[in-house]
Formats: structure tokens, C-alpha cells, sequence
């Protein structure tokens, strides 16, 4: 459902993914469903997406329209009976989030949120790394995600009524990354910059928890940022390289300077790898995924809508 970049990235993405087909797409306009179904055999272009969710022949629904659609395009595909897999930002707010959720649960249906770095091969070895304890204690965790996007002015990006700015869109990876290491923090302090559009063009926050651990977030579209993380722990730290959201190569570094490399030899783009674990869920008739549970995606969604508090980024439509 939606056919911009990243509904194209998935769909070439998802060819490596044995199993799995592009069935059917669905658009406001049919043109330009036509176009987009093209390079895929048998793929049904739909001219509107209650058409789309009530085509026989779809299994599950991928969404990836405009932020503020999430929620009203997740519940219209439930209502069909039908699956989701959801893009991140999962919805604008944890209220949203909460209805998709109960809405999936009233109809014993899977949902997941699309934060396809959590499902890649890298942060699976990272959460053996982390289990292991070879890092003692975890005291900080530093990420970052800035790509130079408001100078090219995208209005899906640029408008507060398109739930616009770096937080929502970009920093929802370090957010998500820090709660996938520290949990939710019990105190969230922010700043940010506003564009002449009124949304936020940068944004850091810092995360403190109850075991004194910090984590250092921020996200930027006014110029491309180094997008690495950095978990430090007493012993031992990871070093995860540009872009540490996506298939990358990284490190364990001892307090010793003894390091351990963890090569990245990923073929494609990675976007797949949440459709595999959201098949598996389908098949196995679960509703959530371990690897991003329906309470971790609230976490990340209150943490953001304190954030917004906290700078006072309010969209028109909530």
C-alpha cells in the first residue's frame, strides 16, 4: 500500500527473499499503480486501497504511505481480515499506536511495526553480544542518523501536515536502537531546531535510565551526520559503523584493545529480512514478533511523543 521510494526499495528487496511475492499494489491513482506493478509478473495494480486490502489473493498488507496514513490505512487493512506490516514511523503518536494495536488484537490478526533494522543480521549477532556480558555493565549508548534532506525541500518530509521532520522520519532509528539496548528511560531531556515550515530540522535527546546508563540520540536532515552507534559497557564496547541502521560492519573493542571484527558480507538492501520474520509470524499464527514487540513499538512511540513535548512539535491533525 503506497508506491514511493521505499515501497520500491522493499519490493526489488523482497526478490532475494524465496517465498515471497509482490501480489498486488495499491495507489490513489491506478496509473500510477500500473507503473509500479510493471517490473513484477501477476502483480495486480489497484486504483485505491480499500480495493487493494479486499483482493482475494493477497496474503498481508505492507504499508509505507505518508506518515499520518499509517494508522487509518493499518486499521483499514485489519478490518479487511488482512495482516500488517507496518512502516516505521509506525504511527505519529502512541494513541494511534494503541488503537492499531488493540484493532490487531480484537481480530486475532499479526501486526508489526517495520523497523527493518531490527530484523538484520548484524543486530542479531548484537544481541548475542549483549547477552553474553562481555561488555559489564552498560553505561552509554550513542546514535545518530542526519542525512542533507532539507535542502531538497521533500514535501512528505518538509510539511507539518505530512508529519514532516528528522525526528519522526530519522530519528525514530537511534530511538528505537536505544531502547533495543537500555529499554525505556525513565527521563528524556531534548532540544531541537525548526525549519521556516515549522518542523523539526534537528533534534537530540538524551535518555537517562534508572541503572545511571545514558543514551545520546539525535537526528538531523540539514547535512549527512556520520549515522554510527557506539554501545559502552565497563568492560568492553560495539562499534557500529556508517550506517549502523542498515547491513554494516562492526566491532567489539575490550577495554584492553583487544577487538573482535564482525565483517558484513549482506547481499541486497535489507529490507526483506522484516518480511521473512513477519511471514513467519503469519505462518505460526502469533500476532507480534519477538524481535519488536507490540510494547516495545509503544515504548518507542512514548518516547517520541515526549520528545515532541518537550520541543513542542504539534501536527495539525492529531
Amino acid at each position: 500500500m503506497g508506491t514511493g521510494g521505499i515501497a520500491k526499495a522493499f519490493a526489488k528487496d523482497l526478490q532475494l527473499a524465496p517465498g515471497h511475492v509482490v501480489a498486488a499494489v495499491g495507489s490513489r491513482s491506478l496509473t500510477t499503480a500500473e507503473e509500479f506493478a510493471s517490473p513484477y509478473p501477476g502483480c495486480t495494480p489497484h486504483g485505491s486501497y480499500e480495493s487493494l486490502v479486499n483482493d482475494p489473493n493477497v496474503d498481508a498488507i505492507y504499508i509505507a504511505t505518508l506518515n499520518p496514513y499509517h494508522s487509518p490505512n493499518a486499521l483499514l487493512a485489519i478490518s479487511a481480515g488482512k495482516p500488517v506490516l507496518c512502516e516505521k514511523p509506525f504511527a505519529l503518536n502512541a494513541r494511534e499506536a494503541s488503537e492499531m494495536i488493540e484493532a490487531a488484537r480484537k481480530s486475532n490478526l499479526a501486526l508489526v511495526e517495520a523497523m527493518w533494522t531490527r530484523f538484520l543480521p548484524h543486530i542479531h549477532q548484537l544481541r548475542k553480544i549483549l547477552s553474553s556480558g562481555v561488555l559489564g555493565e552498560i553505561i552509554c549508548v550513542e546514535a545518530d542518523h542526519g542525512q542533507a534532506l532539507e535542502e531538497r525541500n521533500i514535501p512528505r518530509l518538509a510539511l507539518l501536515e505530512n508529519g514532516g521532520g528528522g525526528l519522526i522520519d530519522l530519528g525514530v532509528y537511534p530511538i528505537s536502537f536505544a531502547h533495543l539496548v537500555l529499554g525505556a528511560p525513565k527521563k528524556i531531556s531534548a532540544s531541537a531546531l525548526f525549519s521556516n515550515e515549522g518542523v523539526d530540522s534537528q533534534t537530540s535527546a538524551i535518555f537517562d535510565y534508572e541503572s545511571g546508563a545514558q543514551a545520546i540520540v539525535s537526528s538531523n536532515m540539514r547535512g549527512r551526520t556520520p549515522c554510527r552507534a557506539v554501545i559502552s559497557g565497563t568492560l568492553a564496547r560495539v562499534e557500529i559503523d556508517r550506517t549502523f541502521y542498515r547491513p554494516t560492519t562492526m566491532r567489539v573493542v575490550t577495554k584492553d584493545e583487544v577487538v573482535t571484527e564482525y565483517p558484513n558480507n549482506y547481499e541486497g538492501h535489507g529490507l526483506r529480512e522484516q518480511a521473512i520474520e513477519f511471514a513467519r509470524v503469519v505462518r505460526a499464527g502469533e500476532m507480534e514478533s519477538p524481535l519488536l514487540t507490540w510494547d516495545e513499538t509503544l515504548a518507542v512511540m512514548n518516547s517520541m511523543d515526549e520528545i515532541r513535548k518537550i520541543i513542542g512539535l504539534k501536527y495539525p491533525m492529531e
